[in-house]
């Protein structure tokens, strides 16, 4: 006969449970409480008016929030069901059962004192001595919105769906002027009909609006990078007594094109391609890791495809965080960042710029991997020295680094942690809940790093 270990569902508990028998000293949950409850959350409590019904600690909402984001749970209705059914969830809401309603509020209210909070982690790793920053390493990856790329429309689009609309309207009113309306087909209410179109017709009108201020802001901005260059060809022209080769730059043209898009349900989202083809309406998220922690050190948000614009927000980010946690020394980043400007704007503030001018080959030769390059010559403009520093040794082995940091970043952020989509829609909503997913990051990243 088999012996079997009886498994007893029946017999209560002799003594009352602990929850902090249930968990491994070491779990990633026991973690996040113990650095949450270090943090300074002051600026979260106070805005508790103390009215009504008793709150759930802040402390007690970002813990359940945090551990979620790592674990791959962003809902807050799965939230709720999780501090039932997982025994680390119980144990960060000690037994409590925070409604989804409490845990989506809570998400929303405070999106603007996340960054603080993120800040304070990292101060928090530098004090354990697990963060030195020095070298840099910065890219960025597109991130689904919560929208769909079906609820886009184009300028041109809107313009043709107008029309139909306006036609099928004077239809509508010409069928409910007849007094006879047997044409009108059974189950059908000409006041509904209308209703509906005479709505479609004011929500395109107003994202027409919104395409209009936006081309407008486009064409400013185009017209003031033209102005300069058109000035630097007038300038160059004087001092040389000839003119300038090549094409002259194009003036822009004001107004709306007809591929300029909105999105109905999250307008500040943008149609953006994305890795393996295709389109998506989407959010570009920005991350600077740091190379010797993969710790993410500083993040944004923005609704550009491309990130060349991308690299003087980042270095006014860590320009202001130097004083808590040291100074940059090297800007790692790929050829999507390269340009002048930016070299410039790197050496400005006093931090070396690692931007690969273009994708290097997959399998370069041998020699050229183990030589030097010639000498770089007294005239070479800022991105030739730059090039020139990629190619020598020293300069190889730390643009590897991008590699085996930020990039395994954003990969273990999708495929383990499982964030591929916000869950919230605006920018500067989205900007608050990706300071969230890199606050979730560093603290599981943390909880490896740490001394024993």
């Amino acid at each position: 006969m088999s012996n079997f270990i009886v498994a007893d569902r029946q017999t209560a508990y002799l003594l009352p449970p602990s929850l902090d028998d249930w968990l491994n000293q070491d779990h990633l949950a026991r973690f996040i409480v113990e650095v949450i409850d270090q943090l300074d959350l002051s600026e979260l409590t106070r805005q508790y008016a103390g009215r009504g019904s008793q709150a759930y600690h802040p402390a007690t909402l970002l813990a359940i929030l945090v551990y979620g984001y790592a674990t791959g749970i962003f809902s807050s209705r799965r939230l709720e069901q999780a501090t039932y059914d997982s025994v680390a969830f119980r144990f960060l809401a000690a037994n409590l059962h925070p409604d989804h309603d409490s845990l989506a509020t809570f998400r929303r209210r405070f999106l603007d004192e996340l960054s603080d909070l993120f800040l304070q982690v990292l101060k928090m790793a530098k004090e354990m001595k697990v963060l030195k920053v020095g070298d840099i390493c910065l890219d960025g990856s597109k991130f689904e919105a919560n929208a769909s790329r079906h609820s886009a429309l184009s300028h041109g689009h809107i313009e043709k769906l107008e029309a139909q609309l306006k036609a099928e309207v004077q239809e509508l009113l010409a069928l409910a002027e007849q007094a006879d309306q047997a044409d009108v087909p059974t189950g059908v209410s000409l006041p509904e009909e209308l209703k509906r179109r005479e709505d479609r017709l004011a929500a395109m009108a107003a994202a027409k609006a919104k395409l209009v201020a936006r081309a407008e802001e486009r064409y400013q901005r185009e017209k003031a990078e033209y102005d300069e260059k058109m000035a630097l060809r007038a300038a160059k022209e004087e001092a040389t007594g000839k003119k300038p080769g090549g094409k002259p730059p194009k003036a822009p043209e004001p107004g709306p094109r007809d591929k300029d898009q909105i999105n109905l349900t999250d307008e500040e989202s943008r149609i953006m391609p994305v890795a393996g083809g295709g389109f998506e309406q989407a959010y570009n998220a920005q991350a600077a890791a740091d190379a010797a922690t993969m710790l993410i050190v500083a993040t944004g948000v923005t609704q550009a495809p491309n990130d060349k614009e991308q690299v003087e927000p980042m270095l006014a980010t860590l320009k202001e965080q130097a004083g808590v946690l040291g100074a940059v020394e090297c800007l790692i980043a790929d050829s999507g960042y390269c340009s002048e400007k930016n070299i410039k704007a790197c050496e400005a503030a006093d931090i070396d710029p690692l931007i690969a001018v273009a994708r290097d080959e997959h399998h370069p030769g041998w020699r050229e991997r183990h030589s030097e390059p010639a000498p770089l010559p007294d005239d070479a403009t800022p991105v030739q020295a730059m090039s020139h520093r990629l190619k020598t040794r020293d300069g190889r082995a730390r643009y590897a680094l991008r590699k085996q940091t930020v990039e395994p970043v954003f990969g273990i952020i999708k495929s383990v942690m499982g964030f591929r989509r916000f869950s919230l829609r605006g920018l500067k909503k989205v900007t608050g809940e990706w300071t969230l997913v890199c606050m979730a990051w560093n603290l599981k990243r943390l909880a490896v790093l740490r001394p024993q």
